[in-house]
């Protein structure tokens, strides 16, 4: 048997991952003294109430070695192979913690770096669940993620800098400023690294760069796993950029599912984020 763990990252709660028969590791969020597992003892809307509540950015910590190998020695206590897929290398340790974790298993335990993160790392984990359920070897499943992952593409539109600034990526007169011009930054995923790679004034415009960088990416693979995520208390911002795009999805699919971004993007780019992740033809 192939059992299949990943990090919370990924953006899944508790409830979906037992529904989805599949293991969660939780990454830890602080804020000030109080310590919560993302997605297990706190979900992603609790979370999203202290973020807007609270005066400081919270901190999140990677998995431990230690963590990872008491999950993987309950997976593999009756010989079953394991696929662990986790946020991307160049975001956090939390890939190299677990495979120093997974060579105490002789060969048990497959390691797979997502190269992503929030709904990027989510439509490789349904990627790897469909894989799965075709009967394919733990092998065969393995090389096909590494390769196919390089396809993910994940694109958002935030709505606000000030995340951004606390967390440090960008200076305060920067964020001041794009504040006042109403300026809403466009993020991609590349090679594992988030980078900013376009700027547009005001949300509409903002969804229309959305939707050109995704035509220039080579467009939506509808026959892989695809999905959108928001951030915050209110999917508004999600209904209005599925509105603006409804020539995208129109033709190709009945339904587009979505998902609350959970704590560790959520932390960098705060409420009213909207973000798609598909793989590109």
């Amino acid at each position: 048997m192939i059992k299949i763990l990943v990090d919370s990252a990924a953006d899944l709660e508790l409830a979906e991952a037992e529904e989805l028969g599949i293991t969660l590791a939780p990454i830890l969020v602080r804020f000030g003294k109080d310590e919560f597992m993302d997605g297990v003892n706190i979900t992603h809307r609790e979370f999203f109430e202290k973020l807007i509540e609270s005066g400081e950015l919270p901190q999140t910590s990677q998995i431990n070695e230690f963590r990872f190998a008491e999950y993987f020695k309950n997976l593999t206590a009756d010989g079953d192979d394991v696929i662990a897929i986790t946020i991307s290398s160049k975001l956090s340790g939390t890939y190299s913690c677990a495979v120093k974790a997974a060579k105490k298993f002789g060969g048990k335990v497959r390691v797979v770096d997502s190269l992503n993160a929030s709904i990027g790392e989510r439509v490789l984990l349904h990627y790897a669940l469909r894989l799965l359920n075709g009967g394919l070897t733990v092998d065969e499943i393995v090389k096909e993620l590494n390769e196919r992952k390089q396809k993910i593409q994940v694109l958002a539109v935030l709505d606000t800098l000030k995340y951004l600034r606390k967390g440090g990526r960008i200076s305060a007169a920067a964020a001041i400023a794009g504040e006042m011009l109403s300026i809403k930054p466009v993020v991609s995923v590349i090679k594992g690294e988030v980078k900013l790679v376009g700027k547009a004034i005001g949300s509409k415009k903002g969804n229309n760069l959305l939707n050109q960088l995704i035509e220039k990416c080579g467009g939506i693979d509808f026959e892989r796993p695809y999905t959108l995520g928001y951030s915050g208390l209110s999917d508004d911002y999600l209904k209005k950029y599925l509105h603006d795009s409804e020539k995208l999805w129109k033709g190709n699919t009945d339904s587009v599912p979505s998902y609350l971004i959970g704590s560790t993007i959520g932390t960098h780019v705060g409420p009213n984020a909207i973000a798609v992740a598909f793989f590109a033809k």
